[in-house]
């Protein structure tokens, strides 16, 4: 770093990720002087982003250890499912504070989904003992393709009415209606990724930290795949990264995908492909989380489809395993049990060279049904305490 660039929201980002948290720390990390660093120390403190406590030096003295303060502030997580949502208050660190699921059918469309959302947060935010002057952003995680910059869905085949709707602005719109402004005079910030995505950057950081290429296989209702390389979400050009549903099999042509085409994975290997062929034998299912209760329940024609559905989805994954080359990749969703996981093992070894999986970690979700929400609120986080957000939201503090 070269001293006289070092703005304060850089100086955040060394004390949050743990490289500098001493006032020296902070000078031999940066060049930057005593007075200097206790200018930008200042800055932080007047926002009330900081807390102080008492270490001790190599020295052997008392020093001041600077840290992030978590509970200075709070974001709001929602996670879009196709028949239900969640949602969250959490504080900085990804500690939920308060939660509330509901049902809900996302193919009604944005307008009423994201209204009756918006509707449970008031209560949400009480619960959580806070106010809506603390929430400093919401992540909005959604089952769909996302383009990033625009923090539009794109093209998303179970989400009908969805496609290119301006869900940030819209969400801006009710949550006014329902909690208020931010205080700032200003919308609240709102941020709109992929759920895999999502769930991935949740697991990564709060298990794996250490893997710099990590895959996260999510079979619920769908099927998409979230990777994170190094520290960061791959998404792609416009945000079409991991979306494995989509790859077609070849000997399964009449195979009729939600998104029109013949072929995909998902026609033949999601929770909505099992729910159709466990109806088609009597047993009416409706979705992903319905084949999941039968699972938990021993139903032998359940645990048979998932084992094969997890065959199917293990053979486009030898391709992903060969292409990424992970340390770990992680199983998420409705399906993700010992009967489907044993499927993807199964044919995933048979078909992946023994070079590319020798160092392969196959794992459960840890996090489990909170995953998408975690991630939402890491999302929030790591943007707004970004240094270029940072400093923008600094300046507007400032006297």
């Amino acid at each position: 770093m070269t001293s006289h660039q070092v703005s304060a929201g850089e100086l955040l980002q060394l004390i949050r990720s743990g490289r500098a948290n001493t006032r020296a720390e902070l000078q031999r990390a940066t060049g930057l002087s005593r007075s200097t660093v206790g200018q930008r120390l200042d800055l932080l403190n007047r926002a009330g982003w900081l807390r102080h406590t008492t270490g001790t030096s190599t020295g052997g003295r008392p020093c001041d250890q600077i840290e992030f303060d978590p509970g200075h502030a709070c974001v709001i997580a929602v996670d879009l499912e196709t028949r239900h949502a969640r949602a969250a208050v959490l504080d900085l660190a990804g500690t939920v504070l308060a939660e509330h699921t509901g049902d809900l059918d996302i193919t009604q469309g944005p307008d009423q989904v994201l209204d009756r959302v918006a509707g449970w947060l008031p209560d949400l935010i009480g619960a959580a003992g806070t106010t809506p002057a603390a929430v400093c952003g919401i992540g909005l995680s959604v089952p769909g393709p996302v383009h990033w910059e625009v923090g539009r869905v794109v093209q998303p085949p179970i989400m009908p009415g969805w496609d290119q709707y301006p869900i940030r602005e819209r969400l801006q719109e009710v949550y006014a209606a329902h909690v208020g402004d931010s205080g700032e005079g200003r919308p609240v910030p709102v941020f709109v990724d992929n759920d895999a995505n999502l769930m991935a950057l949740a697991e990564q950081q709060a298990h794996y930290r250490d893997c710099a290429s990590f895959v996260l296989v999510k079979v619920s209702t769908g099927i998409g795949a979230g990777v994170v390389i190094g520290d960061d979400v791959y998404r792609g050009i416009d945000g079409g990264a991991g979306d494995i549903g989509h790859i077609r099999l070849h000997d399964h042509p009449d195979a009729l995908c939600m998104c029109g085409s013949y072929g995909c994975l998902a026609a033949v290997a999601s929770g909505r492909a099992l729910a159709r062929a466990l109806s088609e034998q009597g047993l009416p299912t409706a979705s992903g989380s319905d084949v999941r209760r039968l699972l938990t329940a021993g139903n032998p024609e359940a645990i048979r489809l998932a084992q094969q559905a997890g065959r199917l989805v293990g053979a486009v994954l030898a391709t992903v395993v060969t292409l990424l080359n992970p340390g770990v990749l992680m199983i998420a969703g409705d399906l993700a049990g010992v009967p489907f996981t044993t499927g993807v093992r199964e044919v995933l070894y048979q078909r992946a060279m023994p070079r590319t999986t020798a160092n392969l970690k196959i794992v459960s979700s840890q996090l489990g049904d909170r995953a998408g929400l975690v991630g939402a609120a890491v999302m929030v986080v790591r943007l707004l305490y970004s240094p270029e957000h940072a400093d923008d939201r600094l300046s507007r503090l400032s006297p």
